[in-house]
């Protein structure tokens, strides 16, 4: 809801609450700045209305209204913050690393995480699709499963982008390497996991 759709709402249930008033009407306040956007990393959300907040920021409305909302524990054990009923799965911003990266997959997108976490072969020929529109870090473009990045390494930082998994390393023309994430790339290429990160910003 906008602030200018608030104060509307408010002023509206106001003169139903109270009735008109004969007394003029008050000179409009001087408008004020909008607040300067928060800078610097976010920490994430702890408790369920802040991850569900944060996991349906990383896709449309129109997905992430309807998504099942899931969180992890320390453990990486599921629980289920919302149930939904369009087939997606919306996850809020992990704590492991430090960009802001809620995602939302469809049915064959989720089959390709759980599989990346339990490092098992994600399932083969089935294309998934998956958003993050708030962006997204990875310690490595090429290890499916690194937790830092090597020695002297950064971060891998990509934009809001969308992925598109589940159809093997078939990504001919496409760049193997993250040093631009401006443009689409292959995130860990020659495995299992990879697949295809394509930023819309």
């Amino acid at each position: 809801m906008t602030a200018r759709l608030l104060v509307v709402c408010v002023c509206a249930l106001a003169y139903v609450g109270c009735g008109a008033s004969n007394e003029p009407p008050a000179e409009p306040a001087e408008p004020t700045a909008p607040a300067a956007p928060a800078t610097g990393p976010v920490a994430p959300p702890t408790t369920d209305e802040g991850m569900i907040a944060s996991a349906v920021s990383a896709a449309p409305a129109s997905i992430a209204n309807g998504a099942t909302i899931l969180a992890f524990d320390d453990q990486m054990q599921p629980r289920t913050l919302r149930e939904g009923t369009n087939g997606w799965t919306c996850l809020p911003d992990m704590a492991h690393t430090p960009g802001t990266d809620p995602m939302c997959l469809d049915a064959a997108g989720m089959a390709w995480a759980q599989a990346w976490m339990a490092h098992t072969d994600p399932p083969a020929d089935t294309m998934g699709f998956g958003y993050m529109l708030m962006g997204g870090s990875d310690a490595s473009n090429a290890d499916p499963f690194a937790t830092a990045p090597p020695e002297g390494g950064t971060w891998v930082d990509t934009g809001p982008h969308v992925m598109i998994f589940n159809i093997g390393d078939k990504f001919p023309g496409y760049p193997t390497d993250s040093s631009d994430t401006s443009r689409p790339y292959v995130m860990f290429p020659g495995t299992p996991y990879a697949h295809l990160m394509i930023p819309i910003k």
